[in-house]
């Protein structure tokens, strides 16, 4: 990877980070790489980015302190949800389960964002979450410049994306964050929708 820096602009995502520790250690490694390479007078971009993605709950409480030493966040939403409510997407028999709308979920993403707000850092959601147009608005509240999604969901993202003003996005948030269930979270934002998207509301659904 450090090799193909020189082709164009890379960065290095490091997934699955649960401790300051184990971050630290990979960045030690790539470290030691770089040194091999100068040795071998090998050319690679010294400045690469080295970040992590947010995707287990303990990488979650502690995102105060892996904000200051990596150079971006990626909330991987898909695990995080799994790992926090304890369930298996592939099992049928608690797959109802997986719930983006949960308020511990939406807490977690607000603690994580606001880490990196504080330290200045890229961050960016990728997983299903990112991709669909119920969730989006809420993760635009949340002061999101960056989702990662598959190639069929952009042309729509893009659309609600460009249709909605911030402030919307950021009133609809605030008010889901006040409820106490995902069932009452997940009611709510099917109510507003339709007011907040209009006429449009029916090509997004």
């Amino acid at each position: 990877m450090l090799r193909a820096s020189i082709y164009g602009k890379l960065k290095i995502l490091i997934p699955l980070i649960s401790d300051l520790e184990e971050f630290r250690r990979v960045k030690d490694f790539i470290d030691d790489v770089k040194t091999e390479l100068s040795k071998e007078k090998i050319d690679f971009d010294p400045h690469v980015k080295i970040g992590m993605m947010i995707e287990v709950p303990s990488a979650v409480m502690i995102a105060d302190e892996l904000a200051k030493e990596s150079d971006f966040f990626s909330i991987g939403t898909n695990d995080l949800i799994q790992y926090t409510l304890a369930i298996d997407r592939g099992n049928e028999n608690v797959a109802y389960l997986y719930r983006p709308l949960h308020p511990a979920i939406l807490r977690m993403l607000k603690k994580v964002i606001e880490s990196a707000h504080r330290e200045q850092i890229e961050i960016s959601v990728c997983g299903e979450m990112a991709g669909e147009p119920v969730f989006i608005l809420i993760l635009l509240g949340f002061g999101l410049n960056e989702l990662s999604m598959n190639a069929l969901s952009i042309p729509k993202a893009k659309r609600i994306i460009r249709s909605v003003e911030y402030k919307t996005a950021r009133a609809l948030l605030e008010k889901t964050m006040l409820l106490p269930t995902a069932t009452e979270m997940s009611n709510f934002i099917k109510k507003e929708l339709p007011k907040i998207l209009g006429d449009s509301f029916k090509e997004f659904s």
